[in-house]
């Protein structure tokens, strides 16, 4: 069997999809900025397919300040006006104040000292659960984590997201390694959170 029929099966052949499955998806990510630009992303993906997003990743980079909070928190009406016209990104009013909303939020648990990725590893003990799924079919689209993540975000005042969101989100981030074991990444992710 070829390492390419191995792979977890939602990624498909598309270069990109596979790219982001081999080197980015189920690896620990502890940075703030980075959780938060994927957070932020993952709530534009509501409704939508996760490869439209990874698409139009660098052009939301680049209309978002590279997710910087700090720069993002400031955005003001004016901003958000042009940001509903700029055809890169997901043109959804309301998607584009949660980004907004969420920067301010964050800037919002720092002054009480808390920091992102402390905030956001607290749900799996600031260690990734090792799943090991042998069916795609198998892998939930939410877990009591999720939910206890995604009540906290919203009590802090964050917005797109719900526990789904919050799942895409911890797989993502390797909070949760969910390839499946046969998977040649799922060990190359196991040994990252050792």
């Amino acid at each position: 069997m070829t390492q390419d029929s191995e792979r977890c099966p939602w990624c498909g052949t598309d270069p990109l999809y596979v790219h982001y499955h081999d080197t980015v998806w189920g690896r620990p990510e502890h940075d703030d900025q980075a959780l938060f630009e994927k957070l932020c992303l993952d709530g534009q993906q509501a409704g939508l397919s996760w490869i439209t997003i990874l698409r139009k990743q660098q052009s939301y980079r680049d209309a978002y300040a590279d997710f910087d909070p700090e720069t993002v928190a400031r955005f003001t009406e004016q901003d958000q006006q042009r940001l509903l016209q700029n055809p890169g990104i997901i043109r959804n009013r309301l998607k584009v104040r949660s980004v907004i909303n969420n920067a301010r939020r964050y800037l919002e648990l720092q002054e009480q000292g808390i920091g992102f990725s402390s905030f956001l590893w607290q749900f799996v003990d600031h260690q990734p659960i090792q799943n090991t799924w042998q069916r795609f079919e198998k892998v939930p689209a939410i877990t009591k984590e999720s939910e206890a993540m995604s009540r906290a975000l919203k009590k802090a005042g964050f917005t797109f997201v719900g526990p789904t969101i919050v799942y895409a989100f911890m797989q993502a981030t390797g909070m949760v390694n969910d390839h499946l074991v046969q998977c040649p990444a799922y060990q190359a992710c196991f040994e990252m959170s050792q």
